[in-house]
């Protein structure tokens, strides 16, 4: 959205300003020079009082939880319901949260290991309750993840670069380049004549394979890239190494079996938006791989 000091413009508090979903760029000292009022509070539930302040007289809400800042489920989502009763309480009209569809539901309750989509699906449910008109926009595999999980792109004893995951290559993912792209969403859904209460989106540039991602990842790079399915319990093994705990293994072993099986659902479009958002072959080409691929 354009920043605009108008005092009859829609004030938005928006959590994570700096944040790859709330910030979708600038850093903090970018966006006061801006204009931007960046205030500093604590999300948690013991600073209540500071967090319902924070949304004193907004009309709207962009709301956000990190939950690889701790990785505890129970605690995003109390935290997650505090954004909402906060952001109800300073009178906002409007909530766009950052959410993730709930596996367990979607397998029958087979996948309950999902932890980090599991507590912002719960936050979902509570908001669409809270009364105040509210859209749900998640977002896409970040293409940033294969330069941040090591378990994702990793080089083999032959020299050769794979992406070794427990799926089929067919699987396709939402894609989206978080950093540049997610704010999109966002400013298209404020901007709508209509605000859509009730809905979900996907944010995302394409829905693509992991085969193709590969193969086009390999085309940019000049590197020997391929897709590599292995077995659950080596990519558990995997993750162990990069470093997680043992509960995330389980978390991330759900989330892969679950996008195999079920798939993420399309719910999103990319038409209407301010701009296109990239593409896999965009992100790649802008990307810097020296630590990934050597």
């Amino acid at each position: 959205m354009t920043i605009s000091q108008n005092p009859s413009a829609p004030l938005v508090a928006v959590v994570g300003a700096t944040g790859a979903q709330g910030g979708s760029v600038p850093a903090a000292q970018d966006l006061i020079k801006r204009g931007v009022e960046v205030v500093v509070v604590s999300l948690v539930i013991e600073n209540k009082e500071e967090v319902y302040k924070a949304f004193t007289g907004a009309d709207i809400a962009f709301l956000v939880t990190n939950f690889w800042e701790h990785g505890e489920m129970e605690r995003e989502i109390n935290e997650g319901k505090l954004l909402i009763d906060a952001a109800k309480s300073g009178g906002v009209s409007r909530i766009i949260w950052s959410g993730l569809p709930s596996f367990s539901k979607l397998s029958g309750g087979r996948l309950v290991h999902a932890h980090h989509f599991e507590s912002k699906a719960a936050v979902t449910e509570y908001a669409r309750q809270s009364g105040v008109p509210f859209v749900e926009l998640q977002a896409g595999f970040y293409g940033t993840n294969f330069v941040t999980l090591p378990m994702l792109l990793a080089k083999q004893a032959d020299g050769q670069f794979a992406m070794p995951w427990p799926v089929k290559p067919t699987t396709k993912l939402p894609f989206i380049d978080i950093d540049r792209d997610y704010g999109l969403w966002a400013r298209h859904l404020l901007e709508l004549p209509v605000f859509p209460d009730g809905s979900s989106f996907i944010s995302h540039g394409e829905y693509i394979s992991i085969q193709d991602m590969a193969q086009q990842l390999a085309q940019v790079t000049g590197k020997d890239v391929v897709f590599k399915q292995i077995s659950m319990e080596q990519f558990k093994q995997n993750v162990q190494t990069a470093g997680f705990p043992p509960n995330a293994q389980e978390s991330f072993a759900d989330v892969w079996e679950a996008l195999d099986e079920i798939g993420w659902s399309d719910t999103a479009t990319t038409e209407n938006l301010p701009r296109r958002p990239s593409t896999w072959v965009e992100f790649a080409e802008r990307t810097d791989w020296s630590k990934a691929l050597v």
